[in-house]
């Protein structure tokens, strides 16, 4: 297939490219490029590239393709915070336009990067696709306002799908320190030490970055008929985790000390989550990655990369990244890129 990868110059994108790759399909990738040189490592080789923001494509752009991968958006619960507004543009409306004009091209399939925070405070029962969606963020109020609305779009000839991945965790060249597993590994690097500042109670969900991308991969190659209008929380019951697991195996990994400060108390955001469904419909998705073994190979890859305090607290981490390129005018106040000289991209 011909894939359009939305967003392949972000932490998930790039570990997807060489996957998809990999499985045959020629990918051409869409990215702004707000995150493309938040690099940790070897560069990566990025495929032919249409640098475009997302709120501009037309249909026009995806003629010729055969599906669309759309992974990009501000993925990121205190980004999303300090401006719902842009959240709701850029993830909401920007993605439904996208979808439009994908079917409008002539697109047959369109995989669409959903989450597990769509559930949010479920309790301590296992939640299907099927439960009441309880969102939480303005990040998880847009991603199940697109689920609704692309889904209303579904018929025989465009089958979109909702991947509704779990927390990712795991090394990716272009990194991501502000989520869960990455960053308490992170402080086990750093300091020695792992600081819990909820109580440690809530559930998480986890899925490799690695996993998540062989789930698109199934997801590309399974007959339409099995995946239209269908959602799949992606993941698996063995990293349905607490908080607190979470850092006892990183601990466990590194030798850093735990410490629970509680400050925060008992975060509202908790839920476990059946992926029965996702073996079910995508037989050829097998997730192999555990909490521990991303633990280790993040903290092989902060070792032999040369972590720093400075690069985590600003390169690898989305709201100040975000407010860095604001401060330097190389964003507008709408997140759209400014390059001197040209138009905006």
């Amino acid at each position: 297939m011909r894939v359009l990868l939305t967003g392949h110059q972000g932490y998930l994108g790039t570990v997807m490219v060489p996957v998809l790759q990999d499985r045959g399909h020629t990918v051409v990738g869409l990215d702004s490029g707000l995150f493309a040189d938040c690099v940790l490592g070897e560069a990566p080789t990025d495929p032919t590239t249409l640098a475009t923001d997302l709120r501009d494509v037309v249909a026009d752009d995806l003629e010729g393709f055969d599906a669309v991968v759309h992974l990009a958006a501000l993925s990121n619960d205190p980004l999303g915070t300090l401006a719902p507004e842009i959240t709701h543009d850029i993830n909401h409306h920007a993605s439904v336009r996208l979808a439009r004009a994908a079917k409008d091209a002539g697109v047959s399939r369109f995989l669409y990067a959903s989450t597990c925070s769509v559930y949010g405070a479920a309790g301590q029962d296992a939640v299907t696709e099927d439960a009441v969606l309880r969102p939480l963020t303005p990040y998880a109020v847009s991603k199940v306002r697109v689920e609704a609305d692309v889904a209303a779009m579904a018929d025989e000839a465009f089958a979109p799908v909702f991947l509704r991945n779990a927390t990712a965790f795991g090394y990716s060249p272009r990194l991501r320190a502000d989520i869960v597993v990455n960053d308490l590994t992170a402080s086990a690097f750093l300091t020695g030490r792992i600081v819990v500042k909820s109580d440690g109670t809530p559930w998480r969900p986890l899925v490799h970055a690695l996993d998540i991308a062989q789930a698109f991969a199934a997801a590309l190659d399974a007959p339409a008929d099995r995946i239209r209008n269908r959602a799949l929380n992606i993941g698996t019951e063995d990293n349905n985790v607490t908080v607190r697991d979470i850092a006892d195996t990183v601990a466990e990994v590194t030798g850093a000390e735990v410490v629970v400060t509680g400050e925060y108390g008992s975060d509202p955001r908790s839920y476990r989550v059946d992926f029965s469904a996702a073996r079910e419909v995508l037989p050829a998705f097998v997730p192999r990655w555990t909490v521990r073994a991303g633990a280790e190979e993040l903290y092989d890859a902060y070792t032999r990369h040369g972590l720093t305090g400075e690069a985590l607290a600003q390169r690898f981490t989305r709201l100040a990244r975000v407010t860095e390129l604001q401060r330097t005018g190389a964003v507008d106040g709408k997140l759209r890129r400014i390059r001197v000289g040209a138009g905006s991209a």
